[in-house]
């Protein structure tokens, strides 16, 4: 196999085995290349060589990220049970039938913007679709509209209003594939989009997926994201038939802002994950943009906020977004914009069961069945964590109240008696 295919296969490997944004396998890879560090996860047993030991350590110090749970020895731990089982040969595969592909770092058509995402950048990215992928490279042509799952007839208006009209200006809405917000965003660009005969066919909207493309989620979206797959594309930096968990939902926002030159907020709780989206682009010195609502809207308070902190620019329709993109390339999207403020005011809302989680906690978290109980081995592939980490985090789950120890294995329990 020659070193072209050699590269593709260890990415492909890589996007099964390490967690989005696991810094890490984004340190290792960037010292010992793809290819052998897809070799040293697969082949080596026992402590990680001393060496590499340390140089992953100094590049994680030099990013600030050298805490103890990034040890290369412990990432070695949760990465093998995945790793036994990694197949990527059948993951590529099985993309190609679907009419998809793989894109690697260096490749012509890799997002430009994804260079500002440093080690949180995905070691590859999956796509399907009709749409020309030659679109992921044009940043300042691609604006995020985001915003709330359980959207008000006034957020889906305003957000078809966005969408629509920067679409006949020749933009491309990215978006995540979600409820509320994001469909109407993917329906609205949709409805403006080039006809299908146009050859390549030039896609009015980018679905960001936080599972893997060889299925359409959520089921509710399955008729859209068809439509995406169709007349668009659909992303994602994880493997086929990887599942969409909590984590990976909310390491998907990070590519959204960073493929895209503006990022708009057209409706948001106070708590929303529309937020993250908006912190990370403002983090990367794109420009933010948040529509206003009723200040007795609950749905308008994150928007609010957006704006009171200086984060995001009071924007109402298209023109407006239009012109703040405008400020955006004629600055290069330089990262000179001042990063996005604390919250100045507090506010209250219900408390979630998973408030407060270390991330290998919340990995496992979201690993854990309702119903049918899993063993401690199932949930370290699941979860891509160690057998030590898993056992540890039981622990503490348990005495949270969140997990359930059963005859044939664990549970998730839910404190408040339902889902939150």
């Amino acid at each position: 196999m020659d070193q072209t295919n050699d590269e593709t296969t260890a990415r492909a490997g890589l996007t099964r085995i390490i967690e989005p944004n696991d810094q890490t396998g984004a340190a290792l890879v960037t010292i010992l290349g793809a290819i052998e560090a897809y070799r040293l996860i697969r082949e080596h047993t026992g402590p990680a060589p001393a060496r590499a030991q340390q140089q992953v350590a100094d590049l994680l110090d030099a990013h600030g990220a050298s805490r103890t749970s990034l040890r290369l020895d412990a990432g070695l731990d949760r990465w093998r049970a995945r790793a036994s089982i990694a197949n990527p040969q059948a993951d590529l595969q099985l993309m190609n039938n679907l009419g998809g592909g793989i894109l690697l770092p260096g490749d012509e058509n890799w997002p430009r913007g994804f260079d500002a995402l440093g080690l949180a950048a995905p070691h590859a990215l999956w796509y399907r679709g009709k749409g020309a992928i030659e679109t992921l490279r044009e940043p300042n042509r691609l604006v995020a509209i985001v915003g709330s799952r359980d959207a008000t007839e006034y957020g889906r208006t305003i957000t078809a209003e966005l969408a629509g009209g920067l679409v006949r200006h020749g933009m491309c809405i990215v978006s995540g594939g979600a409820y509320g917000i994001d469909a109407r965003a993917h329906e609205s660009a949709l409805a403006e989009g080039p006809p299908e005969e146009e050859t390549p066919l030039r896609p009015s909207t980018i679905a960001v997926m936080a599972g893997g493309l060889d299925r359409f989620y959520p089921a509710g979206n399955e008729d859209l994201l068809y439509r995406v797959h169709r007349e668009g594309l659909l992303i994602s930096e994880v493997a086929p038939g990887a599942t969409p968990t909590r984590w990976r939902f909310l390491q998907r926002n990070r590519l959204i802002a960073a493929l895209c030159a503006l990022t708009i907020v057209s409706e948001a709780r106070w708590r929303s994950g529309a937020l993250s989206t908006a912190h990370h682009a403002a983090e990367m010195g794109r420009e933010v943009g948040a529509v206003p609502g009723s200040v007795y809207s609950a749905n308008s308070a994150g928007c609010h906020r957006l704006i009171r902190e200086g984060a995001a620019t009071l924007i109402t329709d298209a023109a407006e977004a239009l012109e703040l993109l405008g400020t955006s390339i004629a600055a290069n999207t330089s990262n000179g914009s001042p990063p996005m403020g604390e919250a100045s005011a507090t506010k209250t809302e219900d408390a979630r069961d998973y408030d407060g989680l270390a991330v290998q906690d919340l990995l496992l978290l979201d690993a854990l069945p309702i119903r049918s109980p899993r063993t401690v081995d199932e949930l370290a592939i699941l979860a891509g964590l160690g057998i030590g980490s898993i056992l540890g985090g039981l622990s503490r789950l348990t005495a949270k109240g969140l997990a359930q120890s059963k005859p044939e294995g664990w549970i998730r329990r839910y404190p408040n008696g339902k889902p939150r």
